[in-house]
């Protein structure tokens, strides 16, 4: 199994080798930066420079091709300018997900108030019902399903951030602190992720209602 740390370790060489002292930060997110990965989970990096032009772009993914595990690199590659003018919502998560391994990002933070937490979970919400409806109706797939229980999994973390005032990064965790609908969604989603069959019958419907009542509630 891949070791992230020794792997992260030889990618922030290469990549200073590369971009030098034009890195303003670099992280990891997702599952291998909460420390919850499996075998083939993604290696989710975080790049900003300090600016970006298309010749960096094409120069990242030449750097990316030489290095191993390729297949498993995703992410995201951003200047600096543009990131302190991202949506606020998207940068909440963005913020708290974030593992840093070079700099800080905590100059965003006068960026992500209670109003910008609360629209992420308006956003959030509303895509989910969306989606939900739309794979009822015409796509009928399961991994679709899977995919919308993992994005209500965040907006619960969101959700919680509002009520609490601390984000909690390990999903398994807001099990202690939810609340029973939130609860619900949570243990749905991690039972999905562990390989577990979704039924798109009664699962599409509790997340639709969860989605609506959220909407309804904001």
């Amino acid at each position: 199994m891949l070791e992230i740390e020794s792997w992260t370790e030889h990618f922030i060489q290469v990549l200073r080798e590369t971009f030098g002292e034009r890195i303003w930060f670099a992280g990891l997110q997702g599952s291998r930066g909460r420390g919850e990965e499996t075998e083939g989970s993604d290696i989710d990096l975080v790049v900003i420079l300090d600016e970006l032009t298309p010749g960096d772009i094409r120069t990242y993914d030449k750097m990316l091709d030489g290095l191993p595990d390729r297949e498993l690199v995703c992410g995201f590659l951003s200047g600096k300018a543009e990131l302190f003018k991202w949506e606020p919502s998207d940068l909440f998560q963005f913020y708290y997900d974030t593992r840093p391994i070079v700099g800080s990002l905590d100059e965003l933070l006068e960026r992500i108030d209670e109003e910008a937490v609360r629209r992420a979970v308006r956003l959030g919400v509303c895509n989910i019902y969306h989606g939900c409806i739309h794979n009822m109706l015409y796509d009928r797939q399961e991994e679709i399903l899977k995919g919308l229980y993992k994005a209500a999994s965040f907006v619960v973390q969101a959700i919680c951030f509002l009520q609490t005032g601390k984000y909690t990064r390990k999903q398994k965790d807001l099990l202690d602190i939810a609340g029973k609908e939130e609860q619900n969604i949570v243990k749905t989603f991690l039972a999905l992720k562990a390989g577990g069959k979704a039924d798109l019958g009664e699962m599409s419907d509790r997340l639709l209602l969860w989605a609506q009542g959220w909407i309804n509630r904001l």
